[in-house]
């Protein structure tokens, strides 16, 4: 796959999903900077993991629903490196509960940490990026964002809300030659599914044509290949990774 840019900066990247990315992105030879926010441990190991294999990565740790400090992490990135060429919003929160007892801070919480964040971080990637006219953005949302969920009102708000706000970064950016696309997962096993009970996963399972759960790598390649040049005139899209679970 081919990269024109040299490095990218993945949130939430220490574990699951994110740390999935951030090592399929290092295999194709662009520098990682994995972000964490209380995982310092994971984070270094991961990177050991990528340097043992031969790629290179950093570790940068910054709360992304604190904006000073999102904003000091890029510009750090810029300092060391001079540029920064791609980024993956990942990081993210739940808080289920039924909506009618839902507390508005409960609400407020997954808002701010999946949405709130995520356009603090595509708003700082387009004023670094415009200035060389290239970049690609991709946000991490969620089936859920697509199709609501029982119990998930603030979190379906949250993805649904980036899905939109992706489009519209996109628009905005486009003649600066910096694209933003998102990806929709659906039941990926995690571990957070992997303390699911048996029959719990059974009924997830029986609701997917493809009769499984997929996998991080899987959405870490749809991740490599929107951010690539494979995908240069992409931009403002949904890609969903379902298994044909929402079409």
């Amino acid at each position: 796959m081919k990269f024109t840019g040299m490095n990218v900066l993945v949130t939430g990247a220490s574990r699951g999903i994110g740390a999935a990315i951030a090592k399929g992105l290092a295999g194709l030879d662009l520098k990682v900077w994995i972000n964490f926010r209380s995982a310092e441990a994971e984070a270094k190991a991961l990177k050991v993991d990528i340097e043992d294999a031969g790629g290179k990565a950093e570790v940068i740790g910054f709360d992304v629903t604190d904006e000073a400090a999102y904003v000091a992490g890029i510009k750090s990135i810029i300092a060391e490196d001079g540029e920064l060429s791609y980024l993956v919003n990942n990081a993210g929160i739940t808080k289920d509960g039924l909506a009618m007892r839902m507390k508005t801070e409960a609400f407020m919480d997954v808002i701010n940490a999946n949405l709130t964040s995520t356009f603090i971080g595509c708003r700082e990637a387009l004023k670094v990026m415009r200035k060389k006219r290239f970049g690609a953005v991709v946000n991490i949302a969620s089936i859920v964002g697509e199709t609501g969920n029982a119990g998930q009102t603030n979190y379906a708000a949250s993805k649904g809300g980036t899905i939109a706000m992706t489009k519209s970064f996109a628009i905005e950016a486009a003649t600066s030659g910096i694209r933003y696309n998102t990806i929709t997962p659906g039941f990926i096993a995690t571990e957070m599914t992997e303390v699911l009970k048996d029959e719990v996963k059974d009924t997830f399972t029986a609701k997917i044509p493809m009769g499984r759960f997929g996998e991080p790598s899987e959405v870490a390649d749809a991740v490599a290949f929107l951010l690539s040049d494979h995908a240069s005139y992409i931009t403002g899209e949904t890609l969903k990774v379902n298994g044909g679970m929402f079409m």
